[in-house]
């Protein structure tokens, strides 16, 4: 795949270049092609041979779509330094990691990654959960409408039957099937750092974070005495407490907290305390970490639009509970009350200037710290995109390309017509009957929630096209919605442009689709160092070539779609993106070693997949102002010198499983 750009300056100042996302085709037939030269320059007798696609092995599956994608890591050889040699470079392989928490080179994988998985994993089997909460609402909807709109007394007992929530469903299924982390775990939690955002209770049920979905507090009972590490505590002992609004009577500054004890009070009705409080559960656990200086976990919940249950929780570190006592609460009935201290030493508090920043929305753009550009869009995007710079003395706006909306074909390229399209009406609904849905399985790839997410990445998605029955707001068509978010462009230290959105993303929303001008990979040349080229290699993810990780899914393939994939080699993809001169905001979306989008191929127009388009998806819920990214894939050690010998280039993402090497 893929790029890099101008970066900030070094200590020397002066200013470095780093790669964004040139295509490892292009940078290996770069170096190659140098190399070749130099060896032969003393041979003016010889003629130079014409190399062979030296295309880059690039995993389509990266670390930031599914789990398992994350357990391989990639190995290739050096091509021979013969400057005759027309092979094709090796076909890298990709080894399969043997336990979940090693990384495919056998090294442990970080806390970090860890829990993302986990996360990730939970995403997965909630979306699915919520994808077959619609078909029966769907169901109980149609069966109404036969009934003439009249309440069915069966529909009206089988979504009683049926009610339970999805989030609690996929809690169920990681227990079961032993997917869960940290349970009920003392002090901090590995992988999880002061700030950490979940977008619901179950993401940190999932994690071990705090084990109840819906308490306030999370203790460790009786019958974990017998475990070797609750050996010398008095149990019950309380781990973790989140401050949401439940309760009345709690009092929040914040580095010191009041917190009303569990129990007593209406959770369906109005909140207010309804009978005494009894000091049991975690009640009694929270006054034993009093006496013997256990810490607790506090994490405060917020209200955010973007979570499916209104709330944001933020973990704002570990709290001494120094004192209780009870007291007559407000509304006049008995209530244990909890001063609890932040424990000294702990990263700076974030929860108020956190949600200060990000929760104020400028009167104008003008507002905007570091402002370079008031749209880089120039008005052609329905959200305009400002660009920041707080880096350069003095700032400069991000230049030298023309900014579309839409893929714009080179001299010689046509698209191929529409495909026929589905029959459906209004929406897409009835997968059994929708042709659409019938390529993707016989089922749809996304969910309405949120405005449509995808629910695991595929190979390929299929989405309505312009011969489709259905209209503009079919969840069919998510991807090719326009921007949903609001997005800003801005300068980093080290790494060039970045790109982040001041609004929560949910995991599987789309993000922006990869703009430029569409051209025959055979027509870039490998010496004009274009570090915008990307790649579309659907037919090679599905063969799995080239270190690529196999992401077919359920994918229906066409017949001659069979034909092509048997006679794919690793000759590399037949067409390519080059935002060099044109393109959209995704030129400017940086490398990460543990990204938070990831590369997904849509066909929606045709069905031509060496032409799909290219959409970047979000792997991961993402909180306000955390970088948008996704792995470039580059191979180790696969970019070589003039000499042959293999360049390196260090890698500034900051993931806590950073490679350290961008190639």
């Amino acid at each position: 795949m893929v790029v890099a750009e101008l970066s900030g300056h070094n200590n020397d100042c002066t200013e470095v270049v780093v790669p964004r996302r040139c295509s490892a085709r292009i940078k290996t037939l770069q170096s190659q092609q140098e190399a070749q030269r130099t060896r032969c320059r003393s041979n003016d007798d010889r003629a130079l041979e014409k190399k062979a696609k030296a295309h880059k092995a690039r995993k389509a599956d990266t670390p930031a779509t599914t789990p398992q994608a994350i357990d391989n890591d990639v190995t290739v050889t050096n091509p021979p330094n013969d400057c005759t040699n027309d092979h094709h470079h090796p076909v890298a392989e990709a080894s399969q990691s043997q336990s979940p928490h090693l990384n495919g080179d056998g090294t442990e994988k970080s806390a970090h990654l860890r829990v993302t998985e986990t996360v990730r994993r939970f995403n997965k089997h909630y979306l699915h959960l919520v994808q077959e909460e619609e078909i029966r609402c769907r169901r109980v909807q149609d069966e109404q409408k036969t009934k003439k709109h009249s309440k069915s007394k069966e529909a009206e007992d089988d979504g009683k039957r049926s009610s339970k929530r999805p989030d609690l469903k996929a809690i169920s299924k990681m227990i079961l099937a032993k997917e869960v982390l940290n349970p009920e775990k003392i002090g901090s939690i590995p992988g999880i750092d002061v700030g950490h955002q979940f977008f619901s209770r179950a993401e940190m049920v999932v994690v071990g974070f705090h084990n109840h979905w819906l308490n306030g507090i999370d203790y460790v009972g009786q019958t974990a005495g017998k475990k070797g590490e609750y050996r010398g505590y008095r149990l019950p002992l309380a781990v973790s407490i989140v401050l949401s609004g439940q309760y009345e009577d709690d009092q929040d500054n914040y580095e010191e907290v009041v917190y009303t004890g569990q129990g007593g009070n209406d959770l369906l009705g109005n909140k207010r305390q309804i009978k005494d409080q009894v000091m049991e559960r975690g009640n009694l656990g929270l006054k034993n970490c009093m006496e013997q200086s256990v810490p607790v976990r506090v994490t405060r919940g917020h209200r955010c639009v973007n979570s499916y249950v209104g709330k944001v929780y933020t973990y704002d570190g570990l709290y001494r509970v120094v004192n209780y006592w009870a007291e007559k609460g407000i509304s006049g009935f008995t209530v244990f009350k909890y001063r609890l201290k932040r424990v000294e030493g702990q990263p700076v508090l974030t929860t108020n200037q956190v949600h200060f920043t990000r929760g104020c929305i400028p009167n104008s753009i003008s507002e905007i710290r570091g402002l370079v550009c008031e749209d880089i869009s120039g008005g052609l995007e329905d959200i305009p995109i400002p660009a920041t710079n707080l880096v350069d003395d003095p700032p400069v706006a991000p230049t030298g390309f023309t900014y579309s909306k839409h893929i714009i074909c080179a001299k010689g390229i046509k698209l191929p017509s529409a495909s026929t399209g589905c029959k459906c009406r209004g929406s897409c609904l009835d997968p059994r009957v929708c042709s659409c849905a019938k390529l993707n399985g016989s089922d749809f790839p996304y969910v309405h929630k949120d405005g449509g997410r995808l629910i695991e990445p595929k190979a390929v998605v299929f989405e309505c096209g312009p011969n489709c029955g259905c209209g503009p707001a079919c969840v069919n068509r998510t991807s090719q919605k326009g921007l949903r978010y609001r997005l800003e462009v801005f300068r980093t230290p080290n790494k060039g442009w970045g790109v982040r959105s001041w609004d929560y993303i949910p995991s599987g929303a789309t993000i922006c689709e990869y703009i430029g001008l569409l051209m025959k990979t055979d027509h870039i040349d490998p010496a004009a160092e274009n570090n915008y080229v990307f790649d579309i290699d659907c037919l090679q993810t599905m063969k799995g070539l080239d270190g690529r990780e196999r992401r077919l899914g359920e994918v229906s393939l066409p017949g001659y779609w069979q034909k092509d994939v048997e006679k794919t080699s690793d000759g590399g993809p037949e067409y390519c993106i080059d935002a060099v001169s044109v393109g959209n905001v995704a030129r400017f979306i940086n490398h990460s070693c543990q990204p938070n989008l990831f590369v997904q191929c849509v066909l929606s127009s045709h069905h031509d997949i060496g032409l799909a388009r290219v959409v970047l998806m979000a792997a991961d819920n993402i909180p306000p102002l955390q970088e948008l990214t996704y792995d470039y894939g580059y191979v180790l050690d696969s970019v070589m010198d003039r000499d042959g010998k293999v360049r390196q280039m260090a890698c500034h993402c900051g993931a806590a499983d950073c490679r350290r090497r961008l190639y």
